[in-house]
């Protein structure tokens, strides 16, 4: 039992990782039937631009940081890279909107490429040891060390999805952001700023996945400009298993598929664990497409 519990804890921070990403996937296919597959590559922007914030502060002749430096550092890289989502959306996606689907999934591929090669070009292509040293110290539960790193991870990642469910379900942008995924031509005869709310949910989407690679670089100890090519695979797994447009469905995938992957490392080995991964994916894909909470869309005529 203590090493169920242990591996369902490990697996609960990678999935929250996973979520926050899948999120962002989801949005944005929900407004604009877009797979945005430069979104992984936000979340490698986050971990190298807080690693950047976070060596000045704790590095040679820095300044030593404490929680709320590093808080100031995790909200000022999420404002940072969600204005970077927005200014991808506005220069890569917005001229593309009303083109064929093919021509915008090209873009979102050559937009990933751009960002990756201009991290390595920015900060080197050899990895990045991350400026924080997360301390060994935590609770035992069940016979189980639970580190308060890996309890603070789980309750940031949970306070932010709530946040984001929140933001959908109460205010008047979220409804425009529903309103849009069900009808954008009439949201926009009825003086609905389509433009406006695409580049929010770009915005949201982009802070969410920099907040995510932050908390991944202080986890793991380390980065590299590729990092978000695979985490960018996983999270669109995450929003398939859970149901593609579907938020509380991404939240869910995320969770389960991190999850089964800590418990597909433990009883197969780590080589094993994109093969479960990406496993599930084709199974869902071929066996239930609309995920674990899509529905099934019928399309007018």
């Amino acid at each position: 039992m203590e090493i169920i519990f242990q591996i369902l804890i490990d697996g609960l921070v990678i999935g929250a990782f996973y979520s926050l990403v899948a999120l962002g996937y989801t949005m944005v296919y929900g407004i604009i039937k877009l797979l945005n597959f430069a979104h992984g590559d936000l979340y490698m922007m986050g971990a190298f631009i807080g690693f950047t914030f976070l060596s000045i502060f704790t590095g040679d002749g820095g300044v030593n940081t404490g929680l709320l430096g590093v808080g100031i550092v995790f909200i000022g890289t999420m404002v940072i890279v969600g204005l970077l989502g927005m200014g991808v959306e506005r220069i890569a996606y917005r001229p593309l909107l009303l083109a064929p689907r093919l021509s915008i999934l090209i873009t979102a591929i050559g937009v990933s490429l751009s960002l990756e090669y201009t991290s390595m070009i920015g900060w080197g292509a050899s990895y990045k040891v991350y400026p924080i040293i997360l301390p060994n110290d935590g609770l035992q539960i069940l016979g189980t060390q639970i580190t308060f790193a890996q309890i603070g991870m789980i309750l940031l990642s949970a306070l932010l999805m709530l946040g984001l469910r929140l933001f959908i379900d109460k205010t008047i942008y979220g409804k425009a952001m529903r309103a849009i995924a069900l009808d954008q031509t009439a949201c926009s005869l009825m003086g609905v700023n389509v433009h406006q709310i695409i580049a929010l949910t770009f915005f949201i989407g982009a802070s969410l996945a920099a907040g995510a690679g932050i908390m991944s670089g202080i986890y793991y100890g380390t980065i590299n400009f590729m990092m978000g090519f695979i985490i960018g695979l996983k999270a669109f797994t995450a929003a398939v298993l859970g149901g593609i447009g579907n938020i509380t469905g991404a939240m869910l995938g995320g969770l389960v598929l991190g999850v089964i992957e800590a418990f597909g490392t433990f009883y197969f080995g780590g080589s094993w664990k994109d093969v479960l991964a990406f496993g599930i994916l084709i199974l869902f894909l071929v066996f239930k497409p609309t995920g674990i909470l899509g529905a099934k869309e019928m399309e007018r005529m």
